[in-house]
């Protein structure tokens, strides 16, 4: 079968049209995914916010007490609700109530030190997520030790405030497994 020189250019058009439409294809994704990046750093940033201010302030609460936040009986069934479960005595239960406190303050700091990276990051390049990741699974597994017993007290408002939280650490740790993944794939291509 003989090819005309017309029959030629055809093909190659068609080469040229269908090579133009998919780098069209691939930067309209690019546009998505960087876009979709923004949002995602932007959910980060506003949970880390919100555990930095609020656990940190009620971490504060129960540091500075004198009596390490047992004031507040609704909001410390979790520590009763422990230390029933390891027979522990009145100064027991006020190191578990100062442990978990320190750790509430452990998570806001690691929470605000990651705002501070991302505003650092801002425009150059990509903020260490590592760090805050693992206080968002302490903040799950405080949340969780925390519903049981307010569900037990058939406390509403504690297991939505618990629930909320539980949930915004999930997301949050999602996100930045996303993010992480994401950018590890973007650096694997220029490296080859």
């Amino acid at each position: 079968m003989r090819l005309s020189r017309s029959g030629n250019l055809k093909i190659r058009f068609v080469l040229n049209s269908t090579f133009k439409t998919t780098t069209e294809d691939v930067s309209t994704r690019e546009e998505l995914v960087q876009k979709y990046s923004a949002v995602a750093a932007a959910v980060i940033v506003a949970i880390t916010v919100y555990f930095a201010l609020f656990w940190g302030y009620d971490a504060f609460r129960v540091l500075a007490s004198p009596n390490y936040g047992f004031d507040d009986v609704w909001r410390s069934q979790y520590i009763f609700s422990i230390g029933s479960y390891f027979s522990l005595g009145p100064i027991g239960l006020i190191k578990l109530a100062a442990f978990f406190a320190t750790v509430k303050l452990a998570v806001a700091c690691i929470c605000a030190i990651h705002v501070a990276d991302r505003v650092r990051c801002m425009g150059n390049g990509q903020a260490n997520s590592e760090i805050l990741e693992a206080g968002l699974i302490l903040v799950v597994l405080i949340s969780i030790a925390a519903v049981g017993p307010a569900a037990w007290s058939n406390s509403v408002a504690l297991i939505r405030e618990h629930a909320f939280q539980l949930f915004c650490a999930a997301l949050a740790t999602a996100l930045c497994m996303l993010e992480r993944s994401h950018s590890s794939s973007d650096k694997a291509p220029q490296a080859s």
